[in-house]
């Protein structure tokens, strides 16, 4: 069976005066996987995003999402994925319901296809009895699963998901994460997401890319990334050790180019 790229980037480079914040980006990523993008804060994945979103326009290169330029058609790629930042934003006198119809009639979704689907998201990311409480009164968490719930009013075929579990507590960042796995497994949707938990990165993703200031440094399965690196097969050792040893890597050929 072919497999179909959703995403792929060709040099795609983002330079902010004299400082690169991504540079020369090359990778694809696979329709139904979980890509786990992985770095340090400041490594260029938001700026990534962003780019690919069409929200910032790249310095160089270019980029393409379901078929989709972000440069080009900006307004196509909105429609086709869903994006769930760093921080979600909410009206909090609005209730979960409330919510969720403004950005359905934002969207333009019919009314009776809309209120279907807003029991059916409210159900899917477990908030179905907060479904009448202001957002105001929530915890991060449940911020969180209505923040997918919003972007899955428009049944997107790509979802962003930037740090999701950024300030969440144990309990509440397994349940996303489990969250997260069930919309790829039940809904084929293509999942990117952003992150610096090692961990959690490990534990959903299908394939992982490295990132570290601006660069791409490596991209594969574990079993890939562990044979490329350590000449092991999977199971020998964890993506921490693995990334570990890329940002050392890098670090001392950064120290060897500017010797």
């Amino acid at each position: 069976m072919e497999i179909k790229e959703i995403i792929k980037t060709f040099d795609l480079t983002k330079v902010y005066g004299k400082e690169t914040a991504v540079d020369h980006l090359n990778f694809a990523i696979r329709e139904g996987e979980i890509f786990g993008f992985l770095g340090p804060n400041g490594a260029g994945k938001t700026t990534t995003l962003l780019m690919l979103l069409g929200l910032s326009e790249p310095t160089y290169g270019r980029a393409f999402v379901a078929g989709y330029d972000p440069v080009r058609e900006p307004l196509e790629i909105k429609k086709v994925v869903g994006y769930l930042p760093e921080n979600v934003g909410f009206y909090h006198d609005l209730s979960p319901v409330e919510t969720l119809q403004f950005i359905g009639e934002l969207n333009e979704l019919p009314q009776r296809e809309l209120r279907k689907r807003i029991d059916e998201l409210l159900t899917m990311v477990g908030l179905s009895k907060d479904r009448y409480k202001k957002v105001g009164a929530f915890s991060r968490g449940m911020k969180q699963r209505l923040g997918i719930a919003e972007v899955l009013i428009k049944e997107p075929k790509v979802l962003f998901l930037d740090e999701p579990t950024l300030g969440l507590d144990p309990e509440g960042s397994r349940d996303l994460i489990e969250l997260i796995k069930r919309l790829n497994q039940e809904k084929g949707i293509t999942v990117l997401v952003s992150s610096h938990n090692l961990q959690q990165v490990e534990e959903i993703s299908h394939r992982v890319g490295v990132m570290i200031m601006g660069r791409l440094i490596a991209v594969g399965s574990m079993e890939e990334l562990g044979r490329e690196k350590l000449g092991v097969g999977e199971g020998e050792y964890s993506l921490e050790e693995l990334y570990h040893l890329y940002f050392e890597e890098e670090a001392n050929e950064r120290v060897r180019t500017h010797n």
